[in-house]
This record gives structure tokens, C-alpha cells and sequence, in this order.
């Protein structure tokens, strides 16, 4: 079925944002001092992310200042791996959902389509692969650790509720052969339950479940 599971997302944007010396007198408007009041600004979004982590007992990497991935465990999607990444003018949210769907395109796309007039803080979009993320975009003045946890428990829900359809959607053909594939090696299908009313041709298999994958 291929990787729906990446350590990364398409890589960290850049906003390292203006540099000021420290100790130089700076006048209001200049271009010092707004840079100064940005710094400021990105670094009290810094420290409530950082305090939401610790809130919520969360561990993240940290490849560069302000720069965050958290890893988000699920019920039916294994891990959603998370970027927050306070930039010089904003906080950018990035999750990898899954790869491009192996069919269905369409109606594929068209199912996370419907889903982002009802999500908050976040939305599902592509790469030019056709690959799919869950991104999202805040004020830096917005932010706070509430906040924070929001879209942390928003990048979850969207995620983990929605992987077993989507891959229903746009894998169908590549799990019904994963299915029969175990079947004949007596291998487990535990993880390929959620997908037994498709994925097996015979009776008694329909007992629901999840796929962590």
C-alpha cells in the first residue's frame, strides 16, 4: 500500500525574520525597530508553544529557533507528525495526511474537499505530487498556548478521523491485495480490519476496527 507515514513534511520554510544588534539604539518606524518588535512578537509565540507542548506532555524536535515537529499519536492513524514553525509574521501549521491516492482521484480529492468548510485552523491541500497535508496559517498575535492546543487537537481529529475513509477512497485496489496477500501467507489482519467489508470476499470478516498504518 505504500508509506501514509513521514518523520518530516516538504521541509522547514524559512522566516528567520530581521536581525538587530543588541544594544543599538533604534527609532519607531525604522526598519530596526520594527524588526525588533517582530523578534518580540515571534518569540512570545515561541514561548506559548513551547508551553503548550509542555502542557500536554508532548516531546518535539527542534531543527532551528522557533521551528517545532510534534508527533501526534492516533487511534486509526498511527502518527500525524506535526510542524509549528513561528515565523516572522505568522504561525505555519503542516501535517503529511497521506500520499497521492493510487485511484479514485476525484472522488478522493473531493471527499477532503468537503471536509474543509468544516475545520478550523486548518485545511486539507496537496503538493504538486498530488501528496496530502493538513496546513494551516495564524496571526503570531493569536497565538497562545489555548490556542496551540486547539490545532493540535484539530491536526488530530482531522487526521485520525478521516485516514480510514480516504484510504477506502483512493487505496481500495492495493488493500484487497495487502488482504489477500496475509490470507494466504496466515499472516495478521489486524490492522486491516476497518477494511473488511471490501477487502474480503468471504463471510464473517465484517467485524469492524482500525487500520494503524
Amino acid at each position: 500500500m505504500g508509506s501514509h507515514e513521514r518523520h518530516g513534511s516538504r521541509g522547514v520554510p524559512m522566516n528567520p525574520g530581521s536581525q538587530v544588534t543588541p544594544g543599538t539604539p533604534t527609532a519607531p518606524g525604522t526598519p530596526a525597530a520594527t524588526g525588533a518588535a517582530a523578534a518580540t512578537v515571534q518569540a512570545r509565540a515561541a514561548s506559548a508553544i513551547e508551553s503548550a507542548l509542555a502542557g500536554l506532555g508532548l516531546a518535539a524536535e527542534r531543527p532551528q529557533p522557533g521551528s517545532y515537529l510534534v508527533r501526534l499519536e492516533g487511534e486509526r492513524k498511527l502518527a500525524t507528525m506535526t510542524w509549528l514553525i513561528a515565523g516572522g509574521h505568522s504561525l505555519h501549521v503542516e501535517a503529511f495526511f497521506c500520499r497521492q491516492p493510487d485511484e479514485n482521484h476525484a472522488r478522493f480529492y473531493r471527499f477532503l474537499l468537503e471536509r474543509n468548510g468544516r475545520m478550523y485552523g486548518v485545511h486539507f491541500a496537496v503538493d504538486p505530487q498530488g501528496d496530502v497535508y493538513l496546513v494551516g496559517r495564524l496571526p503570531l498575535g493569536s497565538v497562545t498556548a489555548d490556542e496551540i492546543d486547539r490545532i493540535l487537537g484539530c491536526v488530530l481529529t482531522y487526521s485520525d478521523e478521516n485516514f480510514n475513509p480516504a484510504l477506502a477512497i483512493g487505496f481500495a485496489s492495493s488493500i484487497r491485495k495487502e488482504w489477500a496477500w496475509r490470507v494466504k501467507r496466515g499472516e495478521s489482519l489486524a490492522n486491516l480490519r476497518a477494511f473488511a467489508r471490501f477487502a474480503d470476499p468471504g463471510p464473517g470478516e465484517a467485524d469492524g476496527g482500525d487500520v494503524r498504518t
